[in-house]
């Protein structure tokens, strides 16, 4: 309950009672006989009340405040205490609540006449309007203040939505450390060794912004001056990727820079606009980086599948002159060997004379018995004079190496090999031949190294078919040409591969290299034949058991799953994942010391593990015959290339 006592002095003579605001409801009041209301006035030159307000607050105390009437909004009205007007509890109860609310905004100050002289009226000029008025305009006031509210909140969450997604995308960014900033710079243990050159990139990126927000708002002369600086920055910057390779006025470049960076700050800076321009950057930025990523991704493909001048140099000298020389008269020899299912048989498929070489060299110089050891090598028609020419001239001692070419394998047709069959239809034709065709580039170019049409090679393909080209042996261990070998492989022969099929390295580790990385698994033909979960494993050093393959008709299986992924729905294109497939729940698991993968792609790999693997492999585009291999896994390659050999020497193929 509050009880209010008010303490009228005026400021002028007054020899009569008059109404404390002479407005048209105190005289209609007045000509009715009822009680004067009356809307309290803000002026303070008219009147100065005290009133004294006493309550109880929530706990039961006893608060006194005093407030200056002038300081009162237009809502408050004053009624006869003579009048017996039924809605005078309800205006005691708005002077109460409006005095709690007052009294809780601030601290509770007895017998203080400054507490309320910050607070006036929300509508000083409102005093003399009618409440019917004040209502419709307080509830304008409240609808546009609702209004601005649900604009600011849509703002805020189109704002957060763009700093999402911003987020998102740079949480995807490849943060891999390259180039210029490799860790094995000599500078990298020093964290300031680049200060200066980090500085002033971050001037440039903050010029940038900026300009761009001086030129939206026509501020011309500092949009001049941070394009003027920041040319200068960029051409003191150069190439330099260190401190020490920056121009010795660098520094001072770096404060002017900051000086107008300073200025342009003092002018220009809102928060909410920098970073939305910094957001807009950033986006720009990275759709720069992923068109520069799909250059190189095209860049390192060409590399990689692009033959250097010196290896095409040596098929054509070992070609003309297996002419020129009578070779191509000379027969085969040893032919009881390369059907004898007690020696160690190995298959190569390649088109490449030197990779053939080496894995050929690699594997008889660490043979114990080397005679036993036939190596059955199947190249294309275009490499074949080429591929029989080297071995005829640099046979390795009392090995067997027999060559032959894939297109004498006649039963090898469409009528029989689904990937041959692929091979003619439009679809495949379109994709592999017609890279220009719009349709083509847009459907590919995320998988950029699929189109290459040695993914579709019978070369690749034939590893499937090792039965029907090789009938009466048993056992055949199956090498990829970009592989070397370290030690005696024979012991593999001795391995019980325990009703398995193919004996091979697996891959996984923790999460990678399982299924789900290679089979698309959101197709039901997939997810509901095979586990997403189960290991992969790898092609190029695989111990198969011939016998186990006929009875389980893998090449059937094979042919099968290669005609459901005619439209390329199941899977990428290649060998390895139809071959996860065809060998599923038949792959026996070899350690993983006779087979260490990652060479063409990994610089990371252990040295002790590569130097004590049987095979280690070049698995991916850094072959080491090309320029794009890893220096220090090259070496492990070249020790078994004769660079004496005149044949390397005439094509300038040297280490």
């Amino acid at each position: 309950m509050i009880c209010i006592f008010v303490n009228c002095f005026s400021r002028r003579e007054f020899k009569e009672f008059r109404p404390l605001h002479d407005c048209e409801q105190c005289r209609l009041g007045k000509e009715e006989g009822n009680s004067s209301i009356t809307g309290v006035s803000n002026q303070p030159d008219e009147k100065d009340f005290d009133i004294i307000a006493t309550y109880s607050d929530a706990s039961g105390a006893v608060r006194i405040s005093r407030v200056k009437m002038r300081d009162l909004s237009a809502s408050w009205v004053w009624e006869n205490p003579m009048d017996g007007n039924l809605d005078q509890p309800q205006t005691s109860q708005a002077v109460e609540d409006s005095f709690q609310s007052g009294i809780r905004s601030g601290e509770n100050v007895e017998y203080s006449t400054d507490e309320h002289q910050e607070g006036g009226s929300r509508y000083p000029h409102m005093s003399s309007m009618s409440p019917v008025k004040l209502m419709r305009r307080k509830k304008r006031h409240e609808r546009r203040d609702l209004r601005t509210a649900q604009l600011i909140g849509q703002d805020k969450e189109t704002d957060n939505q763009m700093v999402a997604a911003a987020i998102e995308r740079s949480e995807g960014l490849d943060t891999t450390v390259k180039g210029k900033y490799s860790i094995w710079r000599r500078d990298f243990n020093s964290p300031n060794s680049d200060s200066t050159l980090k500085l002033m990139r971050d001037q440039l990126l903050m010029a940038k912004a900026y300009a761009n927000i001086a030129k939206s708002k026509n501020e011309t002369s500092l949009y001049d001056s941070l394009l003027k600086h920041s040319r200068e920055s960029q051409h003191t910057i150069g190439e330099a990727s260190s401190d020490a390779e920056l121009h010795p006025s660098a520094l001072d470049r770096a404060k002017a820079m900051g000086h107008v960076l300073s200025v342009a700050k003092d002018q220009l800076y809102d928060c909410a606009i920098v970073a939305r321009k910094f957001r807009a950057m950033l986006q720009s930025t990275e759709k720069n980086v992923n068109l520069l990523k799909e250059k190189n991704a095209f860049s390192i493909q060409l590399a990689a599948k692009t033959v250097p001048k010196p290896l095409h140099c040596l098929p054509l000298h070992l070609a003309t002159d297996y002419y020129l020389q009578g070779y191509h008269k000379k027969q085969d020899l040893d032919k009881e060997k390369r059907e004898d299912p007690s020696l160690y048989h190995y298959a190569i498929f390649s088109d490449n004379v030197l990779a053939t070489s080496v894995v050929v060299n690699s594997t008889v110089l660490h043979t114990k018995e080397p005679e036993k050891h036939v190596f059955h090598i199947v190249t294309d028609k275009l490499n074949f004079a080429a591929m029989r020419m080297w071995f005829l001239v640099n046979l390795p001692p009392k090995a067997t190496v027999h060559v032959e070419n894939i297109d004498d394998f006649k039963w090898l047709n469409s009528s029989y090999c689904s990937v041959l069959r692929q091979l003619e239809s439009a679809r495949i034709k379109e994709y592999y031949f017609k890279a220009n065709h719009p349709s083509s580039i847009s459907t590919g170019s995320d998988n950029l190294k699929y189109r290459n049409p040695k993914y579709l090679s019978m070369l690749n393909h034939l590893r499937f078919y090792l039965p029907e080209v090789y009938p009466k042996l048993d056992k055949i261990l199956f090498l990829d040409d970009d592989i070397v070998v370290q030690k005696d492989l024979t012991p593999l022969w001795s391995i019980d591969l325990g009703g398995m099929v193919n004996g091979a390295v697996e891959t996984c580790k923790q999460s990678f290299h399982r299924f789900d990385k290679y089979l698309n698994f959101s197709n039901p033909k997939i997810s509901e034949n095979f586990d997403q979960n189960a290991c992969g494993w790898a092609f190029g050093m695989n111990i198969l058991d011939l016998k186990e393959w006929k009875k389980r008709n893998i090449t059937g299986i094979y042919h099968h799953w290669q005609d459901m992924n005619e439209d390329r729905t199941l899977w990428k294109l290649g060998t390895l994942p139809p071959g996860l497939i065809t060998f599923y729940n038949l792959t026996y698991p070899l350690h993983r010391g006779w087979h260490v993968l990652g060479l063409g792609y990994d610089p990371a790999l252990n040295k002790t593990e590569i130097e004590n693997a049987a095979v280690i492999h070049y698995n991916g585009n850094n072959k080491p015959w090309l320029a794009l291999a890893v220096s220090k896994y090259r070496s492990y390659w070249s020790r078994y290339v004769m660079f004496d050999n005149p044949y390397l020497r005439l094509c300038d193929i040297s280490e």
